[in-house]
């Protein structure tokens, strides 16, 4: 459909007034479209082989949503085109140029199944996963999938991500930081008051 809307010519036509070079050039341009080539086939059949982008990921930037592929191409804005449910989630500035990261940290962040939200790129350098329940898990900007592996190992044998925890913050791999809700620290402050009387 967006190569019938964007194609300039009226059929029929004299193959002689064919650019096959420009028009390649102008189907090539549009979002949707990985490659494509053109070549008039004998009785004058004018054959198109499109190779169209895949969708993997939904990309929410300020006021739009596109779909991207693997390589971060725009294929389609989320409006025109559903998006499949499944999709993976990227917001923040600069997210599309880190598709491929934010891909292998959503492969690594599998076991947490349901509890992902999305990742949202932080001053387009590092990222952060966020979860239904709020939760934010701050990724450092070098190695982020180790990093995330550690958290949910954590999660795994003490169920961290199940208590009243508001981030945990991976920035620095060496001194992972766990920040507690309000009303949590108040509970700790309570017994340790308690355990000092006593």
């Amino acid at each position: 459909q967006d190569i019938r809307t964007a194609f300039p010519m009226e059929f029929p036509v004299s193959s002689f007034d064919l650019d096959l070079e420009a028009m390649r050039l102008m189907i090539r341009d549009l979002d949707a479209v990985a490659d494509v080539s053109i070549q008039i086939r004998s009785g004058g059949v004018l054959e198109m082989l499109v190779t169209e982008r895949v969708p993997v990921i939904v990309w929410k930037n300020r006021d739009t949503t596109d779909l991207l592929d693997a390589e971060g191409n725009r294929v389609a804005s989320a409006q025109t085109r559903a998006a499949p449910a499944e999709l993976p989630l990227i917001a923040g500035r600069g997210a599309d140029g880190a598709t491929a990261e934010a891909l292998r940290l959503y492969a690594v962040a599998r076991p947490l199944g349901e509890r992902i939200l999305g990742l949202v790129r932080m001053g387009e350098r590092r990222w952060d996963v966020v979860l239904k329940s709020g939760q934010r898990i701050l990724l450092p900007e070098s190695q982020p999938e180790a990093a995330l592996e550690r958290v949910i190992a954590l999660h795994q044998a003490s169920d961290l991500l199940g208590r009243d925890v508001v981030s945990v913050d991976m920035r620095n791999p060496a001194r992972p930081t766990v920040r507690m809700s309000e009303t949590a620290v108040e509970e700790m402050r309570r017994k340790n008051e308690i355990a000092v009387k006593g």
